[in-house]
C-alpha cells in the first residue's frame, strides 16, 4: 500500500488592537527561544482551523474568541527543518483579559506597533504579518534554492 506524504499543519493567531499586534516571546521550547511569535499551535486532527485558533487563544492567552470574530487572513507553505502548512487567523475582539497562560513556554507578552516590529520576530511570522498588512493571502517561505554550481 502506498504511503502518502504528510506534514504538520499549524494555526497562528493575529490579535490586533488598533495598529498593534500581540507578540509572545518564546521560552524553554527548544524552537526559536528568545524570539517573538504570535499565539500559535498545531492542529490536533479532526479540528477546524478556527476551532484550533480559539483553543490556542484560550491555552496561551486566557481569552475567549467567538468564531464570528475570526478572519482567515493567510496561508503559508513553508520549509524549515521540515515542510509545513501554516494558517493565519486575525481577531480584533475577544472576551477576557490577555494573560501569559503558558509561562513555561513564553516569558513575555508585548503589544508591538505593526510599523515597528522587534528585530527578533521569527522570520516567517514577520513575513506573514507583512502579508496580512498587504492583503496577500498566500505565500511560500523557505523554498529559496541554493545557487547553482558555477561551470568549470
Amino acid at each position: 500500500m502506498r504511503t502518502h506524504f504528510t506534514m504538520p499543519v499549524a494555526v497562528h493567531l493575529f490579535l490586533v488592537r488598533g495598529n498593534e499586534i500581540l507578540l509572545l516571546r518564546r521560552y524553554n521550547t527548544g524552537y526559536e527561544d528568545g524570539n517573538y511569535s504570535v499565539p500559535a499551535g498545531h492542529l490536533d486532527g479532526n479540528e477546524e482551523v478556527k476551532t484550533a485558533a480559539i483553543r490556542e487563544a484560550r491555552e496561551e492567552c486566557g481569552i475567549e474568541i467567538a468564531p464570528s470574530a475570526l478572519s482567515l487572513v493567510g496561508v503559508m507553505h513553508r520549509r524549515s527543518t521540515d515542510e509545513r502548512i501554516d494558517f493565519f487567523v486575525a481577531a480584533t475582539s475577544w472576551q477576557g483579559e490577555i494573560v501569559n497562560a503558558e509561562p513555561d513556554k513564553c516569558d513575555e507578552l508585548v503589544w508591538a506597533d505593526l510599523d515597528q516590529l522587534p528585530d527578533n520576530v521569527i522570520p516567517y511570522v514577520r513575513q506573514a504579518i507583512a502579508n496580512y498588512r498587504r492583503n496577500k493571502w498566500f505565500d511560500s517561505f523557505g523554498w529559496e534554492l541554493p545557487a547553482a554550481p558555477s561551470p568549470t
